[in-house]
């Protein structure tokens, strides 16, 4: 299944965001109401040249020592380079600001898994003079050397430590400190989970990896480690319960389809196999055309 790369830094950033700009945009942050915050809701651009459609994936609404204004938060978590990028940070920039006419902060956020060298500027310029020099904030997150966040009480520090720089044999000190972070942090649940399964979305350990994790947890002082392994073992039992939970529902579909089969070979009607399973007519026709394979 294709991970939601969208959804899940937007939930995350949505839950902290004034974490994430203290983290990233220290500056930024002091001059940011965070009392007068709400999320907008999605503004999607066409460009009718490339025949493309573009999403911003966060629009804030705040006010900036007072005055209106918005953040543009863009995540670009695309393998392959595009040159165009800072143009259509451009152009989100400038439509926003026709449509608002107010103050905007527009973000960038790279998220890629290689390391390369993102321009943070669109600029038109002649050789008798420059006409546009635009200029947004950004983050590569792949050139963060993960071991200067893993002191902060951040949350979202501790969730993007999934998304930085860090080699293979670093694995399992990675999870490792992001476990003390999690348990440092005393979150609520839900947001303890939040920042579990996205961590847990990017960097998924081995079976060994897991026992050796395991093994160095062990090793730490007694009332950390107790902390850290109840953590471990509450999100592996919540893991397996949605486990059994999904197999039931799996279950339970393959014994409707199993009914429905052998009602097809007794000659009932599509309708009524349809209202008396509730699998869908087009899933119970395919059956029937299939010769209730």
């Amino acid at each position: 299944m294709a991970i939601d790369h969208d959804r899940l830094f937007k939930e995350l950033l949505q839950t902290f965001f004034e974490e994430f700009v203290l983290l990233f945009f220290p500056d930024m942050h002091e001059h940011i109401d965070f009392n007068h915050l709400s999320f907008l809701s999605e503004e999607l651009f066409t460009d009718v040249t490339a025949g493309e459609k573009y999403r911003v994936d966060l629009l804030v609404e705040t006010k900036f020592k007072g005055k209106d204004g918005l953040i543009i938060v863009h995540v670009e978590n695309q393998a392959y380079v595009q040159s165009s990028f800072p143009e259509r940070m451009f152009l989100y920039f400038s439509r926003l600001f026709e449509k608002y006419r107010t103050p905007i902060i527009p973000i960038a956020v790279f998220s890629y898994d290689a390391i390369r060298d993102e321009p943070s500027s669109f600029t038109l310029s002649f050789p008798f003079g420059d006409v546009l020099d635009f200029r947004f904030f950004h983050v590569e997150l792949r050139k963060q050397n993960w071991r200067q966040f893993i002191r902060t009480d951040n949350p979202v520090a501790a969730a993007l430590l999934s998304k930085m720089g860090y080699t293979e044999s670093e694995r399992v000190e990675l999870k490792k400190q992001f476990l003390r972070m999690l348990v440092r942090l005393e979150l609520d649940e839900a947001r303890q989970r939040l920042l579990m399964g996205f961590f847990e979305t990017y960097v998924k350990l081995s079976d060994e990896e897991e026992q050796q994790l395991r093994s160095e947890v062990e090793q730490m002082e007694t009332k950390e480690k107790e902390r850290v392994l109840e953590l471990i073992i509450s999100y592996e039992q919540k893991g397996k319960i949605q486990g059994r939970k999904e197999g039931r529902k799996e279950g339970a579909e393959q014994e409707k389809r199993h009914i429905a089969r052998r009602m097809l070979r007794k000659g009932f009607e599509v309708q009524t196999i349809h209202e008396l399973t509730g699998l869908s007519v087009a899933e119970i026709e395919e059956m029937k055309q299939s010769g209730f394979k």
